[in-house]
């Protein structure tokens, strides 16, 4: 073998080594292939661009995607580029095809390369989607539900306790109770004042009622029917008129001369009569101060029974059972009640001081007069003076 290698032309040498000095530091990389050709004998390649499995590895797209380190595609572009012209060499014999280099083995990635794969796959726990465990969805599921119901149930609630306090408590079911008797008055509002004029005070003997007679009356209850009898002249009734509910003659002249003494200012009366029948009439009288009024109110009223008897009630006596507690401050009262055996109608009367004015209240009734619409209208009347 050494001979051979020795008996090689010196011209092919010297070609050879032209050749290996034209091609890149990369490509030479196979030229353990050509030194095995040498060592068994036989001649070498003619031409560095006749190996192309030689140049084909030194190239390998392989490598260049693997291995992405700047360096290496710099170098792989280099030598494309610094790719010597063919250079036309002698013909010689021909040679028999050198066995195939083996495959360059791969370069290891640089440290810094991420694969591809890698740079799209998610990054970290946050990119998984969140599942909440079965059993917590069922509770979260049963608190909302509750919810709904409780939000449902406050709501139904307030709105009927609303509704229930709007209403009247007669009209509410198991509160209702049946009727005592009581009249269906309308609101008690009190009168205007004159200009100046100071409101009546029951604390002062010397004060007395500034505002209309005739607006200080109690107005009648619903469904009644008034008595235009005693509307008067302008709404104010003569004494004649007004002595006409005594029953004895000599009663009636006591009467007028009484109040004609102490100077009667003027007379205002209204009545009215409800469906049951029950007949009710209402007098104020006014005098010039609460003293005159105090005085005349004496004369007409006794613990026992009044000083003059009604027409059709003779046998009266004072009424017990006729609550002071309703009465306001500062009014006077006496209430009373006729005894048995009654004549045609049942009457109940009362006589009533506040301050410069003595109220007299009237009710009668075929059978029986009722006790509360009667205490009712009386307390009313001395609210309205009061």
């Amino acid at each position: 073998m050494t001979e051979q290698a020795q008996t090689t032309d010196p011209a092919d040498r010297a070609t050879d080594s032209a050749d290996r000095a034209t091609v890149p530091a990369e490509a030479v990389e196979p030229a353990g292939a050509v030194e095995s050709a040498e060592a068994v004998g036989q001649p070498p390649a003619a031409d560095a661009a006749e190996v192309p499995e030689a140049i084909e590895v030194a190239e390998a797209p392989e490598a260049i995607e693997v291995v992405e380190a700047p360096e290496a595609i710099e170098v792989a572009e280099v030598s494309e580029a610094s790719a010597a012209p063919e250079v036309p060499t002698p013909e010689r014999p021909e040679a028999p095809a050198a066995p195939a280099a083996p495959a360059a083995p791969e370069a290891p990635a640089a440290p810094d390369a991420v694969p591809p794969e890698a740079a799209d796959a998610p990054v970290g726990p946050a990119a998984a989607p969140v599942r909440v465990p079965f059993r917590d969805r069922r509770r979260l599921r049963a608190a909302l539900r509750w919810t709904a119901v409780v939000t449902v149930f406050a709501a139904l609630g307030a709105g009927t306790a609303y509704g229930i306090t709007r209403m009247e408590r007669t009209d509410v079911l198991g509160l209702a109770t049946e009727s005592d008797g009581r009249w269906d008055y309308p609101r008690i509002t009190k009168p205007p004042l004159p200009a100046g004029a100071r409101p009546y005070d029951s604390e002062d003997p010397a004060s007395g009622h500034a505002a209309d007679l005739r607006a200080l009356l109690l107005p009648a209850p619903a469904g009644a029917t008034e008595d235009k009898a005693l509307r008067g002249k302008d709404g104010w009734l003569s004494t004649e008129d007004f002595t006409a509910v005594f029953a004895e003659k000599k009663d009636r002249t006591e009467a007028g001369q009484l109040m004609t003494d102490h100077g009667l200012r003027h007379t205002a009366a209204r009545g009215w009569t409800t469906q049951d029948g029950t007949r009710t009439r209402i007098y104020l009288l006014r005098f010039a101060t609460a003293e005159v009024g105090d005085a005349v109110f004496g004369k007409f009223v006794a613990y026992g029974s009044p000083s003059y008897a009604l027409a059709g009630a003779e046998h009266v006596q004072f009424d017990d059972n006729h609550p002071s507690a309703a009465d306001p401050r500062g009014v006077s009262r006496y209430s009373y009640d006729e005894v048995k055996p009654r004549g045609a109608e049942h009457v109940r009367q009362a006589y009533v001081r506040a301050g410069d004015v003595v109220a007299l209240i009237v009710q009668s009734r075929k059978g029986t007069a009722a006790a509360i619409p009667f205490q009712q209208t009386v307390t009313l009347q001395s609210q309205l003076l009061s």
